[in-house]
């Protein structure tokens, strides 16, 4: 018996496996990633052959493996959301972004550094993994399928898939800081920071992305030629077209290619809002994207039995639940003050930013960059966090959900004031 039939049967069961269980499991208080993760831990703790799964041992393709998971993710979410972007309409977004999202980050750097131990560089690197709320695991607390109804998403679901959406590029420049300080003495680093990394990145990620989306969006819809109006065809696979062409051309521009996918994806939405074949293009990289994510959820169980939470200190695992029980739902629940929503939902939104792939891309990203001292002990901390997140919140999610979306319908039908009785004469 060759590793390769082993790995093939592995993968086909796995897909299997992703086409029934959504539907399984619908409105049950167990979530897909949790089986897979059981999955890849029980397939990878049988003596068969499997290769080794650990992240340290293979740091470039944990990179690009995580890499396309996120940017695919972001495609699909970015294609779902169904709101106009406005400073009004996303001001629960840009309060997570620009309050929740540092705070957690500084916070998860000082425990790393005073509490577990870390030199600085290492604790910023920890906070900046963890601080985003992930685009791939957080699915079951995202807003559905694209209906062209701008009032059909709940403040909850909107706000964390649009946080979702736009936190992993934002997370960046803390990464490239951490890579900074790890290379260089003293602040000589942060001049060059400021204008390259905060800056021009950033610039130039929104940029591209605005530009790809805006041509995709006319290629798509209004181009001259009925031949070339690609929508007509209604071929899903053009999602992957436009997330790979977004990330390559921002990259390339040295851009955020994470923030590029977004907003090209917003942009494509923008040029026809309502059209059909916006549902076909999201239900191709939600598949994709499903796939995938069986495909790292199996790698991390089999990281996870391999070893990679041996270094964990309870300095560090305490730290980690730290922030997915006290740091990331107050940050989030107080920087939502005066934002949309009741107050009920601003700790749901604050308590489930989950954790996931994209802290796993960050931490791989910046250890092909720069030497880390103690980045066996980040692994296990973002390992063990991870692991946390998936069982914490994927059991949680739908009663969760499910007493929200009451609360809501009861508060949608005393708002509606019945029409008075016409009088008789």
């Amino acid at each position: 018996m060759q590793i390769s039939d082993v790995v093939f049967a592995v993968i086909g069961f796995g897909a299997l496996l992703a086409g029934i269980l959504p539907r399984v499991l619908e409105r049950r208080p167990l979530s897909m990633p949790i089986a897979f993760l059981a999955l890849g831990m029980l397939v990878f703790a049988l003596p068969i052959g499997l290769p080794d799964a650990d992240p340290l041992a293979h740091p470039k393709a944990t990179e690009h493996l995580t890499e396309i998971g996120v940017i695919v993710a972001l495609m699909g979410a970015g294609l779902k959301i169904d709101r106009p972007l406005s400073l009004r309409g996303w001001s629960s977004t840009w309060r997570l972004l620009a309050i929740a999202m540092p705070v957690t980050i500084a916070a998860m750097a000082l425990l790393g550094w005073w509490w577990a131990g870390l030199v600085p560089a290492t604790a910023l690197l920890l906070g900046a993994a963890l601080a985003p709320t992930d685009p791939v695991l957080a699915s079951d607390v995202q807003v559905g399928e694209p209906t062209g109804e701008e009032d059909s998403e709940d403040e909850v679901r909107f706000a964390l898939t649009s946080e979702a959406g736009l936190n992993d590029g934002l997370a960046f420049p803390f990464v490239y800081a951490a890579i900074a300080m790890a290379g260089a003495a003293g602040l000589s680093w942060v001049g060059e920071w400021a204008w390259l990394d905060l800056l021009y990145r950033l610039v130039v990620g929104v940029g591209a992305g605005l530009i790809v989306g805006k041509l995709l969006g006319r290629l798509f819809f209004r181009a001259r030629k009925e031949s070339l109006r690609l929508a007509k065809h209604s071929e899903g696979f053009l999602a992957l077209a436009a997330t790979f062409l977004a990330y390559g051309v921002a990259e390339v521009a040295q851009g955020y290619g994470f923030v590029a996918v977004f907003v090209a994806a917003r942009a494509i939405r923008a040029a026809e809002r309502s059209h059909d074949y916006h549902q076909v293009l999201h239900d191709f990289a939600e598949q994709v994207e499903r796939l995938l994510t069986v495909l790292l959820l199996l790698l991390f169980g089999g990281a996870v039995v391999g070893g990679l939470l041996e270094p964990l200190t309870w300095p560090a695992a305490l730290a980690g639940l730290a922030l997915i029980f006290v740091v990331r739902p107050v940050t989030g629940f107080l920087s939502l003050r005066g934002a949309p929503g009741r107050a009920a939902e601003h700790w749901v939104i604050g308590a489930f930013g989950i954790r996931g792939i994209g802290s796993f891309y960050y931490l791989s990203y910046a250890l092909t960059h720069a030497a880390f001292p103690g980045a066996d002990l980040v692994w296990a901390t973002i390992g063990f966090v991870v692991l946390v997140s998936v069982v914490l919140h994927g059991i949680a999610v739908t009663p969760v959900m499910r007493l929200l979306d009451r609360a809501n319908e009861r508060t949608h039908q005393q708002d509606v004031v019945p029409e008075p009785a016409s009088e008789q004469s």
